[in-house]
């Protein structure tokens, strides 16, 4: 194994409870598997799905290290290793994969049969399973500006881009987004990259409205139900939009793409599920329905090149940055909607 001088601590944050996250001293990770690589993290962030325990709708079973988004430079790799090395900058998606298995060699990387998570990437240092089939390197040593946009290649961007792909977003679909958090908005920006034409951003915050619009939406729509709904037939001959893009994750945002959808439409679905779906509403009206978690590691490449040469810039969604040490700040002011998305740097 090649490796490097180790400290035997570090920092990290770790959930005790709903609205109870902490900076806390914790064992530094090192190598257990010939597959693993150390990283030293450059910038983690809080994910919309993190505020599903810190606002207690999903449960916390004690203290728990937390967050799943990263990128930052290798300091180990295990003897197995081979296609990342020490000092290579990389991006990790949010699941890792170990790209062998049957289904991560038809792209279905999300639901790979060994896949395996994180132990809490909003931490200094953080062990990667499975390296070789996680992580992605970039070409050299990125600038500066380029790690907001690298960072949310390893969930918010591969999200909304799966949301797009998952809908059948292609060139000339009238596309309508539900939610206008970061993966809505990344949404927004993949559907302008696969040739979306009628891009409607579901947005009554202006701040988020402003992203909407530099990254591609031609309309905004503020109303909710409905009234959404009707909006969004205005703008698209009556019948709603070809392809909708749920990105929240709740029963009410649910039944919002369902009313926005046109018969013969499709749904790509992204949002954490909280609800259900009428069924055979869908059914009757020739809906589609695909999503899931993002198919990260699939997708990588593709939209790491995109930053690379400055054609997208998802890392816009971040409009707050802290100190790793303020990450209780960082929970709060997305929780209380002051904040799209907050990066933190160790």
């Amino acid at each position: 194994m090649t490796t490097v001088t180790e400290t035997r601590t570090m920092f990290g944050a770790v959930i005790h409870a709903p609205g109870d996250v902490r900076y806390e001293q914790r064992p530094r990770p090192v190598l257990l598997e010939p597959t693993d690589a150390i990283l030293e993290v450059t910038a983690a962030c809080v994910c919309g799905s993190d505020l599903w325990r810190y606002r207690g709708i999903s449960k916390v079973d004690g203290p728990t290290p937390i967050g799943h988004e990263l990128c930052g430079v290798v300091t180990e790799v295990g003897s197995a290793v081979t296609t990342i090395k020490v000092g290579d900058f990389v991006v990790g998606g949010f699941n890792p994969s170990d790209g062998t298995c049957p289904l991560c060699l038809k792209g279905a990387t999300a639901n790979c049969r060994h896949g395996s998570h994180y132990d809490g990437a909003q931490a200094d240092v953080v062990r990667i399973p499975m390296a070789d089939g996680t992580l992605v390197a970039t070409p050299a040593a990125p600038p500066a500006d380029l790690i907001p946009s690298l960072l949310a290649l390893s969930d918010v961007m591969c999200t909304g881009w799966h949301a797009a792909v998952s809908a059948g977003v292609g060139p000339g679909s009238s596309v309508a987004v539900v939610g206008d958090g970061a993966v809505g908005l990344c949404a927004i920006l993949a559907a302008r990259e696969l040739g979306a034409t009628t891009i409607i951003a579901m947005s009554r915050h202006e701040a988020r409205q402003r992203v909407a619009r530099e990254f591609g939406a031609t309309h905004i729509v503020e109303e909710r139900d409905e009234a959404g709904s009707e909006r969004i037939r205005e703008v698209t001959d009556g019948i709603g939009a070809d392809c909708v893009l749920e990105c929240v994750g709740t029963e009410s945002a649910r039944l919002q793409s369902v009313g926005s959808v046109r018969d013969g439409g499709n749904i790509g679905i992204v949002g954490v599920p909280h609800g259900d779906l009428p069924v055979d509403q869908l059914f009757w009206r020739n809906v589609g329905l695909k999503g899931g978690p993002a198919n990260c590691r699939a997708y990588l490449p593709h939209l790491m090149d995109l930053v690379w040469q400055r054609k997208i810039n998802p890392g816009l969604v971040f409009d707050l940055e802290l100190p790793l040490s303020e990450i209780a700040e960082a929970y709060a002011a997305m929780d209380e909607r002051r904040a799209i998305k907050t990066l933190v740097r160790p």
